[in-house]
This record gives structure tokens, sequence and C-alpha cells, in this order.
């Protein structure tokens, strides 16, 4: 599976990568070496995040469903059993 992103925050992303190259390793990479880099990391290391982001929803997908279970058994009334 491949992680497609619009192109303005691909760009970004390029412009940050670069940013990082120069700043914290004194070394300058181009736009084509900057995509290519991302292509990599779109590509191999990007659905590590992306499952993660899935296991994430999940949780939060299942404490709603619990909160709103509670909810609705907080609705139910009580059967009295009288005997004349």
């Amino acid at each position: 599976m491949y992680i497609r992103l619009p192109k303005e925050n691909k760009d970004q992303i390029i412009s940050k990568l670069q940013d990082y190259f120069y700043n914290k390793r004194a070394e300058e990479i181009g736009n084509l070496g900057a995509e290519n880099l991302l292509d990599f990391v779109l590509k191999e290391i990007g659905p590590y995040f992306y499952n993660q982001g899935i296991m994430d929803a999940k949780e939060v997908f299942e404490q709603k469903m619990l909160s709103i279970e509670e909810d609705i058994l907080s609705l139910e009334r009580p059967i009295l059993n009288k005997r004349n």
C-alpha cells in the first residue's frame, strides 16, 4: 500500500527534509533527492504509521461504543413484579 499525499503537503515535507539535511547534517539535497527519500519513507515506513493510526482509531471507537452502551443501558426502566 502506498500512502498518497496532496502535492501541497508533499512539497512542504520535501522542504522540511531539505532543511533537516542542511541544518542537522550540513548536507544539501535537491528536490529529486528529497522526493526520492520521501517516496521511500512513504512506501517502506509509512505503513507502520498508518497501521498505528488505524489501531488508535479502533481504540477510540471501542471506547465510544462502550460509552454509548452504558448510556443506552442507563435508559432502562425497572420492572416491578407486584403480586396481589
